[in-house]
């Protein structure tokens, strides 16, 4: 499980890179589903799809409805308003806690399962496997859909016989990172030597912590600010958390991006290739 305290740290790049380096079957999960991109660098054939549905959302049948108003008095949400002289909900403003279908006399609201998102499964190029989502816009509860995504990706290794899953979780400690690092062997952050960097791994590691997952550490680009990487490996130290590796600045990260591929995969990448092998060597280990 590789996570992050923020976005924009390298995670993804890193896990597409520890996908390609492995010469272990994998089933490969995306549960950033906010932001899903692990399919720009792993090209997968999306070979299945399957609609994600969470909550609801109240609809009023204007033929049933007897303007009583008793519906717009009970919504908190003021989500129900009277358009051209009919009862309308405004889907945006549902909460779908379904108050208004309860009071309605002429059972004129229904309930409406909300479409939410998009769970494939796909073979990539890599010849691993990739579960991953797509989160509809401005759509809610990710977190239900990261679950998902998640026991898909079991399924599909059990079914296919693969031991290793490697996942690509949600950057911050939200829900959706919860949801993401629930039943990890490992929990692997990677940081970079910032303030908010710093910030934001003592929070994720708190969580990993309560949560009672053994959590490991990747430095990425540590020789931008070498005196914050010092502050960082000193707060590991003290919180006795392993540091596999240190990634320096290399500009075969945005070399390999624009290519769509991951960095293993171009020359440039050499000397950034040989670390994550050994940090990949290092996550092996501690996952035996």
């Amino acid at each position: 499980m590789i996570i992050s305290g923020k976005g924009g740290t390298g995670k993804t790049s890193v896990t597409a890179a520890l996908a390609f380096l492995s010469e272990k079957p994998l089933v490969v999960a995306d549960c950033d589903v906010d932001a899903a991109d692990m399919h720009i660098l792993l090209h997968p054939d999306f070979l299945s799809q399957e609609d994600f549905f969470s909550g609801s959302f109240a609809s009023i049948d204007s033929g049933k409805c007897i303007a009583c108003n008793l519906c717009a008095q009970v919504c908190r949400f003021n989500a129900i308003n009277i358009v051209n002289g009919e009862y309308m909900v405004r889907k945006i403003d549902c909460e779908g806690c379904g108050y208004c279908s309860r009071v309605c006399p002429e059972n004129a609201i229904e309930m409406i399962p909300n479409h939410t998102g998009l769970l494939f499964c796909s073979n990539t190029r890599l010849d691993n496997i990739l579960v991953h989502a797509e989160l509809t816009i401005g759509a809610e509860n990710s977190g239900k859909l990261v679950s998902r995504v998640r026991q898909k990706a079991k399924a599909v290794a059990e079914k296919s016989q693969i031991n290793n899953i490697l996942v690509d979780g949600s950057p911050g400690i939200g829900c959706p990172v919860i949801a993401s690092i629930t039943g990890a062997d490992l929990v692997v952050v990677v940081t970079e030597p910032t303030v908010s960097g710093l910030h934001d791994l003592e929070r994720v590691i708190q969580l990993a912590s309560s949560m009672g997952i053994n959590t490991s550490c990747i430095i990425n680009k540590w020789d931008l600010n070498v005196e914050k990487t010092n502050e960082i490996e000193k707060f590991l130290k003290e919180k006795e958390i392993s540091l596999l590796g240190k990634l320096p600045y290399h500009k075969a990260f945005n070399l390999a991006l624009n290519k769509k591929l991951t960095v293993g995969e171009i020359k440039e990448g050499k000397e950034i290739s040989e670390v994550l092998k050994e940090i990949w060597n290092k996550i092996n280990l501690k996952t035996k």
